[in-house]
């Protein structure tokens, strides 16, 4: 498939429109009419109908694939650029609100730094494509098992961190007096749900191997203060890294002590990197 037809073809079905495709494009409507009809033509099946303008049981399928289609050929080619280029002084770092620790924050260069706060699922993506040099990604796993990453592109891995997990409760909660807690006894209980924020909950569906852990409300921002108030307030548990957990006014932290994860961070790029940011993954391999 022409990759251009295939970029018109998901911005038509992002805006339900060809006029505002076509502006957004920068094509006349008559021009992204045409690549429409050609892609259907090459694939010997409608994709849209046209009042309203929505996909086809086939344009749904094929929207399926485009993301990740279209994805790859934009890593492809920042990774091609990215070989040719000078090496940035600057440094952009994507990162997740638990991710960033004491041993990057240690590495960070004294200048030159912009540090992007993205959901867990954006991070790869923004490194594939070359608007993050570097990222952070963390979640729940077992002892020195690597984090489960979405195939966008070719990229490098490197452990940083591992730490304990608490689950945190409001300080009155009958479970807060508790030395540990079994996740496995806490599926049926209260739980935000901050999936940019704390820990999502369907990675402790997947360490538990199923339970409810139905949210009893969900919290769409990245900010952890936010987060540990509406916990410290009742609104419901969040399971958290211990460092993130510990000292929150109002709430306890207690230890996770089944099953036996930890919450791991790793930092990932794409391709060979320099400048501060190869100082940085230098610095992160050697651990110092």
């Amino acid at each position: 498939m022409d990759p251009h037809l295939l970029r018109t073809y998901v911005t038509v079905a992002r805006l339900a429109s060809f006029s505002e495709a076509a502006r957004e494009l920068g094509y006349t409507q008559s021009a992204v009419s045409q690549h429409i009809a050609a892609l259907e033509q090459d694939l010997g099946a409608p994709l849209l109908t046209r009042r309203p303008v929505t996909p086809t049981a086939a344009g749904e399928r094929l929207l399926e694939h485009a993301g990740p289609l279209l994805l790859r050929l934009d890593a492809a080619r920042v990774d091609v650029v990215r070989m040719a280029a000078a090496p940035a002084h600057g440094l952009t770092l994507a990162t997740t609100p638990t991710a960033l620790g004491p041993r990057v924050l240690a590495l960070l260069p004294a200048a030159g730094v912009t540090l992007r706060v993205l959901t867990r699922d954006d991070i790869p993506a923004a490194v594939a494509t070359g608007t993050a040099d570097l990222g952070l990604v963390d979640g729940l796993a077992a002892p020195s098992d690597p984090l489960r990453l979405p195939d966008v592109a070719p990229l490098t891995v490197h452990g940083v961190d591992e730490e304990p997990v608490a689950v945190l409760l409001p300080a009155g909660h009958p479970l807060a007096g508790r030395p540990g807690l079994r996740l496995g006894d806490l599926a049926d209980a209260r739980w935000i749900d901050a999936p940019d924020a704390g820990l999502p909950l369907a990675q402790l569906r997947a360490v538990n191997g199923g339970g409810a852990f139905r949210p009893a409300l969900r919290y769409e921002g990245t900010d952890l203060r936010t987060l540990t108030a509406l916990t410290a307030a009742g609104h419901g548990l969040t399971l958290l890294p211990r460092s993130t957990a510990d000292a929150v006014p109002g709430a306890v932290a207690v230890p996770l002590t089944a099953p036996r994860v930890v919450h791991r961070t790793e930092l990932v790029h794409a391709g060979a990197v320099g400048g501060a940011a190869g100082e940085l993954v230098r610095g992160v391999r050697e651990g110092v």
